[in-house]
């Protein structure tokens, strides 16, 4: 292609009386590529929607103790997966000052610790892999209660340690309805919890990460039980056709938990 080709104007047939926002006659390939992506989130979230849309009680705010323990596993990737054991454990639950031990055994090694300033408000803790993250103001991880119906949306200043790279990210949390999940803990009453998420990690030949979340929130684990994790970026330049870069797919699920005394 010439230089500068994707910079010629190209005249798009106009549909009218579909829903859609009626387009300029001309466009860039560009300006083209971002409006078919914003329409896509839109279709996205317009799917996802009706399935949210939902009604019975709130979850409220589980009270954490010292030695409440969750032991999940968890498997990243398609055909050749890494399989990992984590274990969420609460060493301290002082007033403003939970602490979380998480350890990894596996496929994925380490351990870390998370801190609270109450149930589903983080200041130091995993965004979405297991790095370590400083928040400026606690993250609303999640909005407890967790009423059906309702969302959240955060815009909230970090510092990843693994990078020391600062940035803001944005989440946006959608409360769905009850429903049955089993996994190898059990079967249990739980709320479904959608979350998208924007990261700080855009470049000069890379899109920021968007993540696409659905968690399910157990009341009587005090903790989620299940949890489907998708994310993508995409390449920068001037093809049309770029394909999104695949940087998550990961499957969580409860195997064992315990509260404390």
């Amino acid at each position: 292609m010439p230089a500068g080709a994707w910079m010629q104007p190209i005249s798009l047939p106009v549909r009218r009386g579909i829903g859609v926002p009626t387009l300029a006659p001309i466009m860039t390939h560009r300006s083209l590529l971002a409006l078919v992506t914003a329409l896509l989130a839109a279709a996205l979230l317009a799917a996802c929607t009706p399935d949210f849309v939902a009604s019975g009680p709130p979850a409220a705010a589980p009270v954490l103790k010292a030695g409440d323990r969750w032991v999940y596993r968890g498997r990243e990737g398609f055909r050749l997966p890494t399989v990992w054991e984590e274990t969420h454990e609460v060493t301290g639950a002082a007033p403003d000052n939970i602490t979380v031990r998480v350890s990894y055994a596996g496929g994925v090694k380490g351990d870390r610790t998370e801190v609270l300033t109450a149930p589903g408000l983080v200041r130091v803790g995993e965004l979405m892999d297991i790095e370590t993250r400083q928040f400026a103001q606690p993250l609303r991880r999640f909005a407890f209660p967790l009423t059906p119906g309702t969302s959240w949306n955060q815009w909230v200043g970090n510092l990843n340690e693994t990078t020391h790279r600062s940035g803001q990210i944005n989440r946006y949390g959608q409360v769905g309805g009850w429903e049955k999940v089993t996994t190898p803990a059990g079967t249990f009453d739980a709320i479904r919890v959608r979350v998208f998420m924007t990261l700080d990690d855009e470049e000069f030949w890379r899109t920021a990460t968007r993540c696409n979340y659905l968690i399910w929130y157990a009341p009587a684990v005090g903790a989620p039980v299940r949890e489907e994790k998708e994310a993508e970026y995409f390449e920068k330049g001037d093809r049309m056709d770029s394909a999104p870069v695949r940087a998550q797919h990961t499957l969580i699920e409860l195997v064992a938990y315990s509260r404390g005394a």
